[in-house]
């Protein structure tokens, strides 16, 4: 009967530290996308402003 429960307490510790380590790659690639965007806008913005200087 110990044996049972040990497998279950094991199981069950298994099951958090996947749960665990799906949520880390989640906030992860949010992150990550986050960052994506602001590197697109940052380079829209530097193509807006190298067009005006070139217009001027």
């Amino acid at each position: 009967m110990q044996l049972m429960q040990e497998a279950l307490a094991r199981a069950h510790m298994h099951d958090r530290l996947q749960e665990a380590e799906s949520e880390r790659q989640a906030v992860r690639l949010a992150a990550a996308r986050r960052m994506q965007r602001r590197a697109e806008r940052a380079s829209l913005r530097a193509r807006r402003a190298l067009a005006m200087a070139v217009m001027q």
